[in-house]
């Protein structure tokens, strides 16, 4: 018995034993299990380890029998389960969840050092372009701008004129004391003067206003036949008083009347020049003639501005003759003369803006102002543009004239070429800064002359308007109604004054001719002006329904090599194709 009950305890002990190591093993299943879980793939290398272990001790011990065999079973298939599986979830619950393990940390975050913030660098900023500046707000465009226009030639002019009277007005009082107090010699001098002298001036002040208003009404009433009678009749009658000067066979009258001769050649090679422009300049001239139907008062600024001019002519004259008995006669009758062209070109002026003014508002806006207020407008606000225009447009128009002259010269002269070249360059910057197209914008906008000059020409060439107001010959057309008045009262004064007194022939031909021609062009401001904003109107809307598509037709012309048009010259045309 006690063998049998030492094999029992042995026996026993061997399966307390087993059943030890099984849970010893099971509870090390656990932890691992507990340590690998965040892995599916370990887990189930675990089972299959425990799994293994488990067949093993059954194998190595009989003892446990089907009991074991069957618990080892169910937790490896317990094992094997998917972790979001329901029963996964409440056995896990009964268990200890291992945290994870906390992040690896440097060796430097063991050792108790203080933190210093470390400072972040700035980053780099590449230069970046400078904003754009902002768009300038342009002005709102007015036409009943206020301000005054050229201010500082409005000065200048108001200084001329105040010393221009008080000089005349001290030139007449010296003639009355020459007449009154002087000695014998001087008053016969003086007297001769005002009964030889001043009759013919006052005669051709006269003769020239009576003949600028029948150019002026034959222009309106028959325009086309007027241009070719004025370009060929100028001719004539430049020529007619060169020969007549010639024939009184005295130096000085020999030397005017060469000059008329020259004259009349250079108008009938230019009359030949121009003879396939003169159709298309009758066109224009008659529609932009048109409007003035609706203006009954519209001539009637040329009135006033005749009025003065003869006003002012008279005392002129009776300065010219207080000259004489003053210091330095010939520098003082010069001052006199530029003073009298100045304001004479001013007067002509004042009219063309005023009827650019009420034309050009009737083409832009379709109003019919009132003339008196353009006319009021002109002497005040934009008289500043006018005596600055007054200045600069004469001087245009004759290097013009040298320009296109210069253009026919052919040869090899290099002197000459080189003058040309300076002409033309000058000529193309003064075209764009300053031209007679201008006094349309002055008087529409208010703007000054450089401006509007600007303004204008950039509008010609934006519309493709260069060619053809360029080839345009109304102001040549004025130009020689001038000189055809001129020339006419030099044949009336100088075969009067052969008669009685030679010596002033020579004198008083170029004084009459000069007031003929100043007081010619008065009067022959108003069809110029009317061009004038026909031409700078149409550029600025094309799409009006007053203009025709006379203008588009000849672009059209001009495009397709139809129509020839000789440009004034403005670059180097000759001397870019030579080489």
């Amino acid at each position: 018995m006690g063998a049998t009950e030492h094999v029992v305890d042995e026996r026993g002990n061997e399966s307390e034993g087993a059943r030890k190591m099984d849970d010893g093993k099971k509870e090390e299943g656990l932890r691992d299990l507990e340590k690998g879980e965040v892995g599916k793939n370990d887990v189930e290398d675990d089972d299959d380890d425990d799994d293994e272990d488990v067949e093993n001790v059954a194998h190595g011990h009989g003892g446990h029998g089907h009991h074991d065999e069957h618990e080892g079973f169910n937790v490896s298939r317990f094992h094997r389960l998917n972790p979001t599986n329901p029963l996964r979830i409440v056995m896990n619950s009964n268990t200890r969840v291992a945290k994870p393990p906390p992040p690896k940390k440097s060796q430097r975050s063991h050792t108790p050092t203080r933190s210093i913030p470390i400072p972040t660098p700035a980053p780099i900023q590449t230069p970046q372009p400078p904003p754009p500046p902002p768009p300038q707000q342009q002005q709102p465009v007015t036409l009943n701008s206020r301000r005054y226009t050229n201010r500082i030639s409005l000065f200048i002019f108001a200084l001329h004129q105040l010393l221009a009277i008080a000089l005349v007005c001290f030139l007449v009082f010296k003639g009355i004391q020459g007449l009154v107090q002087e000695s014998g010699s001087v008053k016969r001098k003086e007297k001769r003067v005002l009964m030889y002298f001043l009759p013919q001036v006052e005669a051709a002040t006269f003769m020239s206003i009576i003949l600028a208003f029948i150019w002026q009404g034959a222009i309106r009433k028959w325009p086309t036949f007027m241009v070719h009678f004025i370009l060929w009749f100028t001719f004539v009658m430049s020529l007619a008083a060169g020969i007549l000067l010639i024939c009184f066979q005295k130096p000085p009258t020999d030397g005017v009347g060469v000059c008329f001769i020259a004259f009349a050649i250079g108008n009938g090679l230019y009359g030949c020049w121009i003879s396939h422009r003169i159709k298309f300049c009758c066109k224009v001239l008659s529609l932009s003639l048109q409007p003035m139907s609706k203006f009954s008062d519209l001539n009637r600024p040329t009135y006033y501005m005749l009025a003065a001019g003869f006003l002012w002519i008279s005392l002129w004259t009776l300065a010219v003759v207080g000259a004489l008995n003053f210091y330095f006669p010939p520098l003082v009758i010069i001052a006199l003369v530029l003073s009298l062209a100045w304001t004479t070109e001013v007067m002509r002026n004042v009219v063309n803006i005023t009827v650019s003014r009420v034309i050009a508002l009737y083409y832009l806006r379709g109003m019919q102002s009132s003339t008196q207020f353009c006319f009021l407008r002109a002497l005040t606000r934009n008289l500043g543009s006018a005596c600055l225009g007054s200045l600069f447009v004469p001087t245009i128009e004759a290097l013009r004239i040298v320009a296109r002259g210069l253009n026919l010269l052919e040869g090899e002269d290099e002197f000459m070429f080189c003058c040309a070249r300076c002409c033309l360059g000058v000529m193309q910057s003064i075209f764009r800064n300053g031209n007679s197209w201008a006094y349309v914008q002055i008087a529409a906008y208010g703007r000054g002359f450089v401006m509007a000059s600007q303004d204008t020409w950039s509008l010609f060439e934006k519309e493709d308007m260069v060619p053809i107001v360029d080839a345009d010959i109304t102001s040549s057309i004025c130009f020689l109604t001038g000189v055809c008045s001129g020339s006419m009262c030099v044949i009336v004064v100088a075969a009067w004054t052969q008669s009685v007194h030679k010596s002033f022939t020579a004198t008083l031909s170029l004084l009459t001719f000069f007031i003929g021609y100043l007081l010619t062009r008065i009067a022959m401001a108003v069809p110029h002006a009317c061009v004038s904003c026909y031409y700078v109107c149409y550029a600025e809307n094309p799409e009006n329904r007053l203009f025709d598509k006379t203008i588009k037709d000849r672009q059209a012309l001009l495009k397709t090599g139809r129509e020839v048009v000789v440009p004034t010259p403005r670059g180097l045309r000759r001397y870019t194709t030579r080489s």
